[in-house]
């Protein structure tokens, strides 16, 4: 049912060269900065291009990020349905690219929101069931981050694995069979207990990426 993509992370976290721009950056440049997530301001975007590293939509044409399909699937109907499978990254800065972004924020402070971000790497699965009785859920959403590439990497190799064994959609109908004991539970809880149920460690996400 899944085919799972040849798409990698990029151990380098870090972008290194400058940018050309007149004058210094404003403050819409960095405006509602995505400190926990990976939207990429409007200045990351600039840094993207000069780095070879074109950033994609996410959710929208305003909403653009450094993301590659992790896994992917034909388009069914009916039983288990990915809604979406992906990899993200986050860059850090080094070198002639941080001089000048620190040498900008002597004037504009705000800068430092894209200046003190550490590298980031992000794995994000989401499987739906539907069926014609009616039934609709989520049979797991799965988002893990973290700062070590190593760290990342290895969560991403024991998951896929995970992944590529179960039967999504034998496991979408026992999933609903245990409605009973998860339903009635908040988002973090449920979280809890699919990650219980397909013996995969909990959900790591929503970590703040300023040094």
């Amino acid at each position: 049912m899944l085919t799972l993509t040849s798409n990698v992370f990029d151990s380098n976290g870090y972008w290194s060269i400058p940018i050309s721009y007149a004058g210094v950056p404003g403050p819409e440049t960095v405006s509602l900065c995505d400190q926990n997530g990976y939207d990429l301001t409007a200045l990351e975007q600039l840094y993207a291009r000069a780095n070879n590293n074109p950033s994609t939509e996410h959710r929208n044409s305003t909403h653009l990020a450094l993301k590659r399909p992790w896994f992917t699937q034909e388009e069914p109907v009916v039983g288990a349905v990915l809604n979406h499978s992906l990899i993200f990254e986050r860059k850090g800065y080094v070198g002639p690219a941080l001089d000048q972004l620190e040498n900008w924020a002597k004037l504009n402070p705000l800068l430092h929101k894209v200046s003190r971000m550490r590298p980031k790497w992000g794995l994000d699965f989401s499987m739906d069931y539907a069926d014609y009785d009616g039934n609709v859920f989520e049979i797991l959403h799965w988002e893990y981050d973290g700062f070590d590439y190593d760290e990342i990497q290895a969560a991403k190799l024991t998951a896929q694995d995970k992944f590529c064994m179960i039967d999504w959609d034998h496991a979408g109908q026992q999933v609903l069979a245990h409605k009973d004991q998860w339903h009635h539970l908040d988002f973090f809880a449920q979280s809890d207990w699919k990650c219980n149920f397909f013996g995969i460690q909990r959900e790591r996400f929503k970590m703040v990426i300023w040094q």
